[in-house]
């Protein structure tokens, strides 16, 4: 899959090597050159020196192939533009805008562009954003036998409430991140689009979890 990277820091150098070594093409947009010098001499895609909402710019990296779009510059208007220019011009269904203002985060979320408050930013939770499947592991008891995972649910789960999770998955819900704000789940709480949940679950187990969760409900039941 193609993937095209707006800011060449150290979030979007190493999701960029990180994409680049898993086998996907990756263009990176820097207004800076020497930004490019952070991907190393292994890094085997392209890079652009240019504004990253600039529609040729974007054009040069080949935007309208690509599957995601990730913008994480050092601007929130920047990486905002970019994204929807990604999104509404490109038409890339998959975007995630880095940003630091929380309180922005929240207003660009209801306009349909995925954002992360800076302060939790990682490479790996932009994977996150623009390949949402499988887990992110938040956390490992000492004993290494439970986790506490960020897990990607099917649209299918939309309306669902936690308990019905819960009971299929025979693990227990312990929060879900709803516009960047963290909610105590309980069993009536009905998921949202956009919400993420985070489930404490027996690691050897995760894996079975992660593929009840990324199937639509109904085959689920249809297994059962």
């Amino acid at each position: 899959m193609h993937f095209v990277i707006m800011g060449c820091g150290r979030v979007g150098a190493s999701l960029a090597k990180a994409l680049d070594a898993n086998g996907h093409s990756v263009a990176v947009v820097d207004r800076d050159p020497d930004a490019f010098l952070k991907l190393g001499r292994d890094f085997s895609g392209s890079t652009i020196t240019g504004v990253g909402f600039d529609r040729e710019t974007l054009s040069q990296a080949k935007t309208a192939e690509a599957f995601a779009f990730a913008a994480v510059s050092s601007g929130d208007n920047s990486n905002i533009l970019a994204a929807r220019v990604a999104r509404e011009t490109f038409g890339v269904s998959n975007v995630a805008a880095r940003i630091y203002d929380p309180d922005r985060a929240q207003v660009f979320e209801r306009l349909g562009i995925p954002t992360v408050p800076t302060v939790r930013w990682t490479a790996e939770q932009v994977m996150r954003k623009i390949i949402p499947q499988g887990s992110i592991t938040e956390y490992r008891e000492p004993s290494g036998k439970l986790v506490l995972a960020e897990v990607h649910l099917d649209a299918g789960w939309v309306a669902r409430p936690i308990k019905e999770i819960e009971s299929r998955t025979k693990a227990r819900v312990a929060y879900v991140t709803r516009l960047s704000e963290g909610i105590v789940a309980h069993d009536d709480l009905l998921l949202q689009d956009g919400d993420l949940v985070h489930l404490m679950a027996p690691v050897d187990r995760l894996g079975e979890i992660e593929r009840i969760l990324d199937q639509p409900v109904r085959t689920v039941e249809e297994e059962e």
